[in-house]
C-alpha cells in the first residue's frame, strides 16, 4: 500500500470514529476524520483523498447527499458503513455514488479488506489494446474513457470496470457472482445488490432508453449479457 493514501472517515459516533481512525492508522493510512456531512464535503474540496468511509445517519446533510456531493468532487472510492441494511437503503446508497456498502456491526479485518480491494480497483491498469467500437459505443480501456455516438461519457472507476467486464466477453451471459468476482475482486458473501445497482446506474449513461436496455440486457434467472450490436 502507498503510505500516502488518505482515507476520509465520516462518522458522527465518536467511539466508532476514533476506533476507525486508530485502526486505519495502524494499517498505514493517513486518516481525516469528521463528524458531519458538511465537514466531509469541505475536506473533500480541500484535500485529495484516496477513499471515503461514510455513515448514512449523520446530523445535517445525510450520508446519501454526502455521497452525491463527494462523487461530483472526486473519483475516489466511497464505502458506506451503516447499521441500515434494508435493501432500499443499500440500493439508494449505491445509486448516490457509493462503490460499496458495509453494514454495522462490522469486523475491521473485513472492512480493511474491502477498502484495499476498492483502492486496487481504482489504480491505473497496465495498457491494453486500443479502442474498441460496439455499435456507436467506443471503449478505450487503456485510457479509461468511453464515447457514445462521438460524445465522451463520464463514468466512475467502478462503472468503467463493469462495462469493460461485459465488453471483454460480448454476447456471453455473466452471472451476478461472476461480475462480483471480476469487478469487485472479492467474495461479497452472496450479496448481489452491488451488481444490480451499478448496472442500473451504468444503463442511465450508455442506453438510449434505460427502461428498455439494448446494450446490457437482463437474462432472466441467469444474469446479464452485453450486446455488441444493440438492436433498436
Amino acid at each position: 500500500m502507498n503510505a500516502a493514501e488518505t482515507v476520509l472517515v465520516v462518522e458522527d459516533d465518536d467511539r466508532i470514529r476514533r476506533a476507525l481512525k486508530l485502526a486505519l492508522a495502524d494499517e498505514g493510512y493517513e486518516v481525516l476524520d469528521v463528524a458531519t456531512g458538511e465537514e466531509a464535503i469541505e475536506r473533500a474540496r480541500e484535500r485529495t483523498v484516496s477513499a471515503v468511509l461514510v455513515d448514512l445517519n449523520l446530523p445535517g446533510i445525510n450520508g446519501f447527499e454526502v455521497c452525491r456531493r463527494i462523487r461530483l468532487l472526486s473519483p475516489a472510492p466511497i464505502i458506506i458503513v451503516s447499521a441500515r441494511e434494508d435493501s432500499h437503503d443499500v440500493v439508494a446508497g449505491l445509486e448516490a455514488g457509493a462503490d460499496d456498502y458495509v453494514t454495522k456491526p462490522f469486523v475491521f479485518k473485513e472492512l480493511a479488506a474491502r477498502l484495499r480491494a476498492n483502492l486496487r480497483r481504482h489504480q491505473p491498469e497496465s495498457a491494453r489494446a486500443g479502442p474498441v467500437d460496439f455499435g456507436g459505443l467506443r471503449i478505450a480501456a487503456d485510457e479509461g474513457r468511453i464515447w457514445l455516438d462521438g460524445e465522451e461519457v463520464g463514468l466512475t472507476a467502478t462503472e468503467f470496470r463493469l462495462l469493460c467486464a461485459f465488453a471483454d466477453q460480448p454476447g456471453r451471459v455473466l452471472s451476478r457472482e461472476q461480475v462480483l468476482a471480476t469487478v469487485w475482486g472479492y467474495d461479497y458473501y452472496g450479496d448481489v445488490r452491488l451488481v444490480d445497482a451499478h448496472i442500473r446506474r451504468l444503463r442511465t449513461k450508455i442506453e438510449p432508453d434505460p427502461s428498455s436496455p439494448a446494450r446490457i440486457v437482463t437474462v432472466r434467472g441467469l444474469g446479464y449479457r452485453f450486446e455488441p450490436e444493440p438492436h433498436e
